[in-house]
C-alpha cells in the first residue's frame, strides 16, 4: 500500500506549480499549495479537495514563509516533499539590466528559495526524513545571451542544492534540483517573465534576437507540462534519488555540448591548467 506524502508546492496558481499540484493530487498524497493571493478561489477549483491546502506566501517575506510552514504542519502534521517552484525569467543583456531588476530577480529565485529551505528543514531534521527538489532550468546548465543574468539565479540554485545534498545526506534528507529545459508553460507570458527597461541598440543581433525568439515560441516549446508533473512523482517516490535531474532532450543536449566544449578548452590549455600548482605540489 502506498504511503501518502504531505508536499509543499510554491508557486502553485500556474505554470509547473499547477501542473505538479495537479499530478500530487490525483496520485492519492496531500498538498500544501502557495499562492500570492486568491488562494480560496484556488481551492475552489479543485472542488474543495480534503487532500489540499492552500496557503498566501510570498517567498521573499520570510515571516509569512515561517508562518506557511507552521500552518501546513498543524494541518497536516508533516511535510515529506518540498518543492521549491516559485520563481520568475528575466530577459536582458547583461549591461542593460539596473541593478534593481537584477537584485529582484535574485530575491525570488534565490533567496526566496532559500527562505522556504530554512523554513522546512527544521522538521524534516527532527523526523530524519525529506525530499527537497528545487527548481533550475537548462539556463542554469549552460547560459545563452539575453538569459544570463536570469541563469546566474538557476547556476545559483545548482550550486545551493549540490551541498545541500551533501549537508543533509546523513541527515535522511535528499536534496535534487531538476534542470527543465523548454517546456510549454506560460514562462514567456508577461506574467512570469520580465524583460529589462532598457535596451541597447548594438545587442540587436544577440540579445534582440532573442528577445524575438522567444516570443516566436511561446507555446510552441518541446516539453509537455505534464509529463514533467509525472516525472516529479517518480522523483519523490525514488528511494535513492539524483541530486541532478535535467528534464527534457534540449536540456540534456545543452549540457553534453557544454561539456564537450568544456573538455575542448581543458585539452588546448592544459600546461597552462596544470602549471600553476606549486613545484612539490603532488
Amino acid at each position: 500500500m502506498k504511503t501518502q506524502k504531505i508536499w509543499f508546492i510554491t508557486g502553485a496558481s500556474r505554470g509547473f506549480g499547477l501542473e505538479i499540484t495537479k499530478a500530487v493530487l490525483a496520485s492519492g498524497d496531500k498538498v500544501v499549495a502557495t499562492v500570492r493571493s486568491n488562494a480560496a478561489d484556488f481551492h475552489a477549483g479543485f472542488g474543495q479537495d480534503a487532500n489540499l491546502l492552500v496557503v498566501t506566501m510570498d517567498v521573499t517575506n520570510e515571516p509569512q514563509v515561517a508562518g506557511a510552514v507552521a500552518e501546513a504542519i498543524q494541518h497536516f502534521g508533516q511535510i515529506d516533499v518540498l518543492v521549491n517552484n516559485a520563481g520568475y525569467g528575466l530577459l536582458s543583456g547583461i549591461e542593460e539590466a539596473t541593478n534593481e531588476e537584477v537584485k529582484q530577480n535574485y530575491e525570488v529565485n534565490v533567496f526566496g528559495t532559500l527562505n522556504v529551505i530554512r523554513a522546512v528543514l527544521p522538521t524534516m531534521r527532527a523526523r530524519r526524513s525529506g525530499h527537497i527538489i528545487n527548481i533550475s532550468s537548462v539556463g542554469g546548465l549552460g547560459a545563452y545571451m539575453g538569459w544570463g543574468l536570469y541563469g546566474s539565479t538557476k547556476f545559483a540554485i545548482e550550486g545551493i542544492t549540490e551541498a545541500l545534498a551533501m549537508e543533509t545526506a546523513p541527515l535522511g534528507i535528499h536534496a535534487t534540483v531538476v534542470a527543465p529545459g523548454f517546456f510549454r508553460t506560460n514562462f514567456l507570458d508577461e506574467s512570469s517573465l520580465s524583460s529589462s527597461k532598457q535596451i541597447i541598440p548594438d545587442y540587436a543581433d544577440t540579445v534582440g534576437a532573442m528577445r524575438e525568439f522567444a516570443s516566436k515560441v511561446n507555446y510552441k516549446q518541446p516539453g509537455d507540462p505534464l509529463k514533467l508533473a509525472q516525472a516529479f512523482i517518480t522523483l519523490a517516490s525514488s528511494e535513492n534519488p539524483p541530486v541532478h535531474l535535467p528534464l527534457g532532450k534540449d536540456t540534456l543536449e545543452r549540457y553534453r555540448s557544454k561539456t564537450a566544449d568544456f573538455e575542448k578548452d581543458i585539452t588546448t590549455w592544459l600546461d597552462v591548467i596544470t602549471g600553476t600548482d606549486h613545484d612539490d605540489a603532488e
